[in-house]
């Protein structure tokens, strides 16, 4: 199983050569599209190229805005944000004679930029569940479920509670074999846990159609066969502070990228072996073909002749 990264390799690539001092600045004009819908807009000014400037678009910005977004990237990259650019939500600006730290450090921040502006709910989700965990008397009303809308029909559902933080993905499956080995793959997350005997690992669980409990009551659920529902119960363990928080919310925001690669490159996998096997059958079936002999009679008048 291959995990995708969470950084943008295009940004970080381009980021090199142009941090580089050894490389005079030249103008730059590229757009750059990521999971979920995201795009970016890597360029310099039109009367001065040591200034580049990277935006980024994504539908559900504001959503993430209101859940603490811009506390988070003005912490990241506070010295380098700009006004945005028009028709884009952030944007960041760069002069090329002097970056501001260690550019090895800046490139992979800024790399992470979608990354940590989704981080942001989780991130809010873990800090209101530490809170909640130290009262005595919790009122289950101040749990707040947030909702972000980050591809068309598909969203993320992130609610903290005393003890958990339960995140639940809405995802379409579009084929009937989608479906199938979706189910596969979640099932593998349950059978893993139980056999290997992972009580730390965070609990899966995964529902087709029916949504779960926690978000029945959101208004505008679409109901199709092609939906499905996959929830993750994250404790206190799951996202500690430090390493294992990053690396917890690094991995879980990329899920659904995550599970829709490994359907694709099953199909692909399983095709190839099918034509695979057709290709070996029709090399059986013509080294089967029976060989054609004629054989030569006389009559009885000695003429001969040949019976094909």
């Amino acid at each position: 199983m291959i995990l995708l990264d969470y950084h943008n390799r295009i940004i970080e690539d381009t980021l090199k050569t142009r941090f580089n001092p050894e490389n005079k600045p030249k103008p730059v004009d590229m757009s750059i599209v990521d999971f979920d819908g995201v795009s970016y807009h890597l360029s310099t000014l039109d009367d001065n190229d040591a200034k580049l400037n990277l935006s980024i678009r994504w539908k559900c910005w504001q959503e993430l805005v209101q859940y603490g977004a811009t506390d988070v990237l003005k912490r990241e990259y506070s010295r380098w944000i700009v006004e945005p650019e028009h028709g884009y939500d952030f944007t960041l600006q760069f002069d090329l004679d002097n970056v501001g730290g260690d550019p090895e450090d800046v490139i992979r921040r800024v790399s992470l930029l979608k990354r940590n502006a989704m981080a942001a709910p989780f991130e809010r989700a873990f800090d209101a569940q530490s809170l909640a965990e130290q009262e005595d008397h919790w009122d289950p009303s101040s749990s707040q479920l947030m909702t972000i809308h980050y591809r068309d029909g598909e969203a993320i559902y992130v609610q903290n509670q005393q003890d958990r933080v339960t995140v639940i993905f809405s995802t379409l499956f579009k084929e009937e074999t989608d479906r199938v080995f979706a189910k596969v793959f979640l099932q593998e997350f349950v059978d893993a846990r139980k056999k290997h005997h992972l009580q730390n690992a965070p609990q899966v669980i995964y529902s087709h159609r029916e949504p779960p409990l926690e978000i029945r009551h959101v208004p505008g659920l679409l109901d199709s066969e092609s939906q499905g529902y996959i929830t993750f119960v994250l404790f206190p363990r799951n996202y500690a502070a430090g390493a294992v928080r990053e690396e917890t919310i690094s991995r879980i925001q990329i899920f659904r990228d995550y599970l829709h690669y490994h359907i694709k490159c099953s199909k692909a996998y399983m095709h190839s072996r099918m034509r695979a096997r057709v290709s070996d059958f029709l090399k059986v079936l013509n080294r089967a073909k029976p060989e054609i002999q004629s054989s030569e009679k006389k009559l009885a008048s000695g003429r001969a002749f040949r019976r094909v």
